[in-house]
């Protein structure tokens, strides 16, 4: 990490978050205070089940946390309305989700456009090719989801994410759906953008070779974190 960049730009104070179930409140999370400075790369690791997953769309406001305070580029999401909240994602986050979410009547070329469209750059389109060319799809971009396998899906999901270039980038096990070869090529492209962006890595993974490649693991255990690993 470049210590020239010592920003916080996410920062979680005492978060705690339940649902519903049976009728009956579950706390998933369960205090959880921490902070991440820009430019770091941060593995959330631990095992199924210990809320990795649940915690990293509340970092990036995906949800909504039942208690305690996240603050992401300075803001409190607590203060944050749905618009807002959705503001601050489009100028700050991206995220590769492991279902993809890609939009099924769009091609990949269309899916990994759509982050530049929708901030009006006029390069969207040869952005959104150079990074389908990045991710080896370069002869799969006129094709739809439905006509790709899903480590192809995969890839076509981080180039989108990538088209968006966020300051703050997470990502749920980005590598969980590739063979060894493409995780390694998507693993290289992670960390790229983390040293020539300063972008900020937040990932979840089960994979012991991407987490110790990052600055930071924070281990989670029955909803808390457990241990942290690395500078803090």
């Amino acid at each position: 990490m470049d210590d020239t960049n010592n920003a916080v730009v996410l920062k979680t104070n005492n978060l705690t978050h339940d649902v519903q179930a049976g009728g009956q409140p579950l706390q998933i999370l369960k205090g959880i205070s921490f902070e991440i400075k820009g430019g770091e790369s941060v593995a959330i690791v631990g095992a199924s089940g210990s809320g990795k997953s649940t915690l990293l769309g509340l970092l990036a406001g995906l949800d909504r946390h039942t208690g305690g305070d996240i603050e992401l580029a300075g803001q409190s999401l607590n203060a944050l309305g749905e618009e807002q909240r959705a503001q601050l994602r489009a100028q700050h986050v991206g995220f590769i989700f492991q279902s993809f979410h890609l939009l099924p009547s769009l091609t990949a070329l269309e899916n990994v456009m759509l982050p530049g469209e929708l901030k009006a750059r006029d390069d969207a389109k040869e952005l959104a090719q150079s990074l389908l060319q990045a991710v080896g799809l370069s002869h799969r971009m006129g094709h739809y989801p439905r006509q790709l396998s899903g480590g192809e899906q995969q890839r076509v999901a981080i180039a989108r994410a990538f088209a968006s270039e966020p300051s703050i980038l997470f990502a749920d096990e980005p590598t969980g759906n590739l063979d060894y070869e493409n995780g390694q090529k998507i693993e290289q492209l992670l960390f790229d953008l983390n040293k020539e962006k300063q972008t900020t890595l937040v990932v979840v993974t089960h994979d012991p070779e991407l987490a110790a490649r990052c600055d930071r693991r924070l281990h989670m255990h029955d909803g808390r974190i457990s241990e942290q690993e690395g500078a803090a």
